[in-house]
């Protein structure tokens, strides 16, 4: 390009395309795929207009694109991986360990808990909201229990799950968007997720009631899962190794590959007949349960590697629009005079996660929450000597956890109509999201967990 873009119009061309974004998730309820597409298509024309080259345009669309390859080919193992973890019993007998945790006396924690290790163990949060979630809502509204405070454990739980798990999306993007390595990005969130999940449970334990539950869903549901799957102590295998391969250092790849290869050999073990066209069905297009209860199906029918392709085809979209904008200095030339006054660490974490925050405000959408921050502050953190592994973090605590909690976001929108609760009511009961954007500022501030690059230290 031959003219430098000024502060002014840099500005004006990020309000437009957040305005073109906002407009048509949160007015129209579009998908954000075309939105997306539609914006790359003008900044596109808009690069042309200025004189750029279709060559720099296409190296812009790579170069966005191109921190994305490995965390894609993960996808398509996760895709995998689930299927294959939902045949070998291994996320039923999750299940069935979670819903015995369910404690009567102290229900809002144990839903709390119960909804953390479905969400953990499943990698998407979303779904345990719509089954295990709607389960015990419906429990608790049963026991006279405040539905803005179950419908706060529920997504608490359903978010902490989404945010630890190797199998989520949103916490493989953070990954990605940072260029951090995915088991070392969630051992390095502990600094901030374990004392948010700490203080959410005591804020539960003392705000829930007591009172009398009738089990007889939750006892239903564990006969369905123990009829109708391998339900074994020995399930806890591949999650032991995968917590062995992250304390070794070893990469996702092949640490996914190394499970995949694990749960094959357990439905052989358990079934010595399954046919392989049927174990390839699994694995390209997911587990279809056949149990006669809908809910049940709805959660364990996933799954497979084309499972993964529309956020597959969501994160090539927002990633080549982040592309773009670095390639052509739209969002270093709008953020130099804020980034420019950040010279200690501490407020450049504050910086990112309100960014983060003010994106999942405008747009409503939770993955370009964590790209367009992580796009822009990526060179600020390596200037200052700070790990990849801080802003991945950062960007998780102050991008897709807080989705959550505007009414307009896609997360909020979708836990309010599914649990029947407005976004308002529940907002001060979603202790976990509201809890983790603030421990992470005070890692940042005092310097407790924040990671710096080795050199540095």
């Amino acid at each position: 390009m031959k003219k430098k873009v000024s502060f002014g119009e840099a500005l004006t061309i990020l309000a437009i395309l957040l305005i073109i974004l906002g407009w048509s998730v949160i007015k129209l309820g579009l998908m954000p795929e075309v939105p997306v597409l539609f914006t790359v298509c003008l900044l596109i024309f808009w690069a042309k207009f200025r004189g750029a080259s279709w060559t720099e345009i296409q190296d812009g669309v790579k170069e966005g694109i191109s921190v994305a390859i490995i965390p894609i080919f993960i996808f398509i193992l996760i895709g995998a991986l689930i299927g294959l973890w939902i045949k070998a019993g291994i996320i039923p007998s999750i299940m069935v360990a979670g819903f015995k945790l369910i404690n009567g006396q102290f229900f809002v924690p144990s839903v709390f808990i119960v909804c953390a290790i479905v969400g953990t163990a499943i990698g998407s949060g979303f779904t345990t909201i719509s089954t295990v979630g709607i389960a015990l809502f419906g429990i608790g509204v049963s026991m006279n229990l405040n539905p803005a405070l179950m419908a706060g454990a529920i997504i608490s739980g359903a978010v902490f799950g989404d945010k630890m798990s190797p199998l989520s999306d949103s916490t493989n993007l953070s990954s990605a968007v940072a260029e951090s390595e995915l088991f070392a990005h969630i051992k390095n969130m502990m600094w901030s997720t374990i004392p948010a999940f700490i203080v959410s449970l005591i804020l539960f334990w003392f705000l829930g009631n007591s009172g009398q539950m009738h089990a007889s869903k939750i006892q239903r549901t564990v006969h369905i899962l123990q009829s109708n799957f391998s339900i074994s102590w020995w399930a806890i295998a591949p999650i032991l190794l995968m917590i062995y391969c992250a304390w070794r250092k070893i990469p996702a790849i092949p640490t996914l590959f190394l499970n995949i290869v694990l749960s094959v050999v357990m439905i052989f073990i358990q079934n010595p007949h399954q046919s392989i066209t049927a174990l390839n069905d699994i694995i390209m297009n997911g587990f279809v349960a056949k149990t006669s209860d809908k809910s049940v199906n709805l959660l364990l029918t996933r799954g497979g590697i084309s499972s993964m392709m529309g956020t597959v085809a969501l994160i090539i979209s927002t990633l080549s629009l982040g592309g773009l904008l670095m390639k052509f200095e739209v969002v270093q030339n709008a953020m130099k005079p804020l980034v420019d006054h950040l010279k200690k660490p501490g407020r450049l974490v504050i910086t990112t996660i309100l960014s983060g925050i003010c994106i999942n405000l405008f747009v409503g959408e939770q993955y370009l929450s964590v790209i367009l921050p992580g796009r822009a502050f990526k060179q600020a953190y390596d200037k200052m000597g700070l790990s990849s592994l801080a802003l991945s973090r950062v960007l998780e605590d102050g991008g897709s956890v807080i989705n959550y909690l505007i009414p307009w976001g896609v997360a909020g929108s979708f836990a309010a109509s599914t649990l029947g609760v407005p976004v308002l009511d529940f907002i001060p009961f979603t202790f976990f999201s509201l809890l983790s954007p603030v421990f992470s500022i005070l890692s940042g501030v005092t310097g407790i967990g924040l990671k710096w690059n080795k050199k540095n230290k």
